[in-house]
């Protein structure tokens, strides 16, 4: 079948204009709460392995959370490149240019392909990194058991995005949450009994965790790409007929659009990791205390990504329609939904801080009191930052669906390196605020990006970023 032929009624693809606010806002709810859920059961992934190696202990927890700092700035990289397949597949979704939705996720998985070659043996050089960079060497060598192995699941990992930006763009959020759910349960039944030595298997603690992850990834790629290919809906696309076919401008048009935001993604990663690591130059107690505050934050972060990704569809569509009022519409209701989830979980972090710290830290065991502690303290300024960081991420992902991204990269790197976390070496180590001065710098940097993005996206047209659409600038 050539690629040239479009598939077969595509007209139930089609997203037709919104008619007002409220229309607006049944559409985001419906393609978003699937991946708002399916966003908080990927981050459970890691919780799970966040709570296991807790229960090992203090110096097994900072070994792990000093393995999946080094690990994920490189796995989000690749993820942020293939991410360019979401707004890339909405637009064509949007302008009825169905032949090359095939041909843009084809591409998405030799993009995926090749950054997981490429991240791979970097990534193994953990430890001679964590010696140069001062990191205590007992805690370094148990850091690289558990890198060398869930490394290899960089190549599942990144096609995994690929899967899910196509079944986002076609607002099959619902199958991207069933088969997220599932790897949250694989997950935890293999750690549980990996981590452990449980229902006869050995007992591989660090080595254990990510041998689950790998196992995991594995599993969820197989299942949606057989999904997609077997559906009725979407095995008309034949993504995999002619797979070493290529397609350089899409292929170039993936690196050009993705990999700002992959670097977007880098900067605001790259200021917590390096906070991780200033924290571990403090001490291991604090590495210990960074780590659940930072594993709670994220989990309510992924309400706003999910809204986010949302936004990237429906802008991208309305933006592919060449609809300015439907662009409106869809960046700043996903802006309120994700700002006003975050005021909530900021309460819910200011008032619950201890029980929640003892989710992951017991804290009826001495040698656990000082690590919760300070948990509970850095939550209670993480919790102030989840305003702001809502603000953020669902504005950048609504610049994603105009595929606008090389500014936003810039603006976040500025936001994140040159304000958030010198700040938070000042307060933290200079001035000798330590952990606390450290999370008051993230959210500083947090604070200054949701400003400049928000005041990007209003003025979209004034900018020029609607014209390619015939919107011309005021």
């Amino acid at each position: 079948m050539s690629d040239n032929v479009a598939p077969a009624n595509p007209a139930p693809d089609a997203i037709p204009a919104g008619n007002g606010w409220a229309e607006e806002l049944r559409a985001t709810f419906s393609l978003a709460w699937p991946l708002v859920i399916a966003q908080l059961a990927q981050n459970a992934l890691h919780t799970t392995d966040v709570i296991l190696l807790g229960w090992l202990g203090p110096t097994y927890l900072a070994a792990g959370t000093l393995g999946t700092t080094f690990f994920m700035p490189f796995l989000l990289f690749g993820v942020g490149v293939v991410g360019a397949v979401a707004p890339l597949v909405a637009q064509a979704r949007g302008a009825r240019n169905i032949k090359a939705i095939r041909r843009i996720v084809r591409q998405g998985f030799w993009v995926a392909i090749l950054l997981a070659a490429l991240l791979l043996p970097i990534v193994m050089q953990i430890r001679p990194i964590y010696h140069f960079l001062g990191q205590d060497p007992v805690v370094t060598g148990m850091a690289e058991q558990f890198v060398q192995i869930v490394a290899w699941s960089l190549f599942p990992a990144i096609g995994i995005i690929t899967l899910r930006s196509f079944l986002s763009a076609f607002d099959a959020t619902r199958a991207v949450l069933v088969i997220t759910v599932l790897g949250v349960v694989v997950n935890a039944l293999v750690a549980y009994a990996l981590i452990f030595g449980n229902f006869g298997m050995p007992r591989l603690e660090l080595r254990g965790a990510a041998i689950a992850t790998l196992i995991t990834n594995i599993i969820m790629f197989l299942v949606m790409l057989v999904y997609v290919i077997r559906h009725k809906r979407f095995r008309r696309f034949h993504i995999l007929m002619r797979f070493w076919k290529p397609d350089w401008g899409y292929f170039r048009s993936i690196f050009v659009i993705g990999t700002p935001i992959a670097l977007t993604v880098l900067a605001e990663v790259g200021m917590f990791t390096a906070a991780a690591l200033m924290m571990g130059r403090i001490g291991t107690d604090e590495v210990a205390a960074h780590a659940v505050a930072l594993q709670c934050a994220s989990m309510a972060f992924m309400v706003p990504l999910g809204l986010g990704i949302a936004a990237t569809v429906r802008v991208g569509v309305a933006y592919g329609r060449r609809d300015p009022e439907g662009i409106s519409k869809a960046g700043w209701m996903a802006f309120m939904l994700g700002t006003g989830f975050m005021v909530l979980s900021c309460l819910a972090f200011l008032a619950f801080g201890r029980p929640i710290v003892s989710l992951f830290l017991n804290p009826e065991v001495e040698a656990n009191a000082n690590a919760v502690g300070l948990a509970v303290s850095f939550l209670a300024i993480a919790g102030i930052f989840q305003l702001v960081d809502g603000a953020q991420v669902t504005a950048a992902h609504a610049l994603r669906g105009l595929s606008d991204t090389k500014i936003p990269m810039l603006l976040a790197i500025l936001g994140y390196w040159l304000v958030g976390l010198p700040t938070s070496y000042v307060l933290g180590i200079v001035l000798g605020w330590r952990g606390i001065g450290i999370w008051t710098g993230l959210a500083v940097g947090l604070a200054f990006v949701a400003v400049v993005l928000a005041t990007r996206f209003a003025l979209r047209e004034r900018l020029g970023l609607l014209e390619q659409i015939g919107v011309s600038r005021a």
